[in-house]
């Protein structure tokens, strides 16, 4: 019987992946992921922020596993997830915007989970994402987009180390949301109800610029908000409050709509202009992790996926061997932001994707 462990978060999700996995026959052993995030909450269901990862989170996961009759370990990520929030504090402090869900995904739960797994004889990791892996018409595994496409969580997996692949199980990928939560209500499990993880673990109240204070309370941020002219509009209490493309919450007065255009973090500058001013036609890319085998010095067609609640958009890209990528767009699109990823498919293919450096080329 292939053994697998499943990251368990305590949601519905991961809870209905346990179900399928045994249901497939699989011998599933559960891990959650203790990080601290969460270690000053109450401990009560209305207090409970929909992060994942906390006390609660633990807890209906392990009973979840006793139902079900799975082994269950809680594995103390702590120390590592601590350097996940200290990449996110660091990367607003310099200009960008990070995507932590991305490098949880490659750092520690298909990185340090999944040598964990090993460790205890496991053929496979499972996670209740929502992406599907798909035989390739040589036989070789792919990652695909899940069936749900308002679901569809493939974005932020495209950093998996390839030779993961074949190793890679998501049991919910094939399913829609609705049908995940009716499989969970007839398995009677307590977690059918249970509201999905939408904000980030570590800043369940959405006030990012607060933990990034008292992530670096040394470190002054206040400086000026400009127009693209170089006018002065007014002051701001901190440049890391501010994403490119952002429209609400600049504190300034003004006659029009007015977004932020750039992130000046040396004069701790932000930078306002017109909608219109955000486009771009393209962009650099870094660190760029393939799902194919990697097209160094190719150029080839592909559909871009900029963030992840972007539609994605036809694209060229140039890849060089040296890890970095340069993005041309069919169709100029707005608000290009460093420290986002940019993902390319091929269909519902992920063909690979990296770290956005700049965009390139005003429309």
């Amino acid at each position: 019987m292939p053994r697998v462990v499943l990251a368990m978060s305590g949601g519905v999700d991961s809870s209905v992946s346990a179900v399928l996995l045994k249901e497939q026959g699989y011998d599933v052993v559960g891990l959650f992921m203790r990080t601290g995030a969460h270690s000053g909450e109450a401990d009560s269901r209305a207090d409970h922020k929909k992060g994942c990862c906390s006390a609660i989170d633990a807890g209906d996961a392990r009973r979840i596993a006793d139902k079900l009759d799975i082994p269950f370990y809680a594995l103390d990520f702590e120390r590592e997830f601590d350097k996940i929030i200290d990449y996110f504090a660091d990367e607003y402090l310099k200009g960008r915007t990070p995507n932590p869900c991305v490098v949880c995904n490659n750092w520690l739960k298909f990185g340090q989970l999944w040598e964990f797994g090993k460790k205890l004889g496991a053929d496979f990791i499972a996670t209740g994402h929502y992406a599907r892996i798909v035989a390739g018409g040589d036989g070789q595994p792919e990652l695909h987009r899940a069936v749900d496409p308002e679901k569809d969580q493939s974005y932020v997996l495209y950093g998996i180390r390839p030779e993961i692949l074949p190793h890679l199980l998501f049991p919910v990928g094939g399913f829609r949301k609705e049908e995940i939560r009716a499989i969970a209500r007839r398995a009677e499990l307590s977690v059918a109800e249970k509201p999905d993880s939408v904000e980030i673990c570590f800043v369940p109240d959405g006030d990012h610029a607060n933990l990034i204070r008292k992530r670096r309370p040394e470190l002054v941020t206040a400086g000026t908000v400009v127009d693209s002219d170089g006018k002065i509009l007014g002051e701001h209490d901190g440049y890391e409050r501010f994403t490119i493309g952002q429209r609400k919450g600049l504190g300034i007065a003004a006659d029009r709509k007015r977004y932020v255009l750039e992130i000046i973090p040396e004069s701790r500058t932000v930078v306002l202009g017109d909608k219109e001013d955000l486009l771009s036609t393209g962009l650099e890319a870094s660190k760029v992790n393939w799902l194919m085998a990697p097209p160094e010095g190719e150029t080839f067609h592909c559909t871009a996926k900029i963030r992840y609640r972007h539609p994605g958009t036809p694209a060229r890209v140039q890849a060089f061997a040296n890890g970095e990528a340069q993005v041309e767009f069919d169709v100029p699109q707005s608000a290009v932001t460093p420290g986002q990823a940019v993902v390319f498919y091929d269909g519902d293919r992920v063909l690979g994707g990296g770290w956005i450096e700049e965009a390139l080329g005003s429309a």
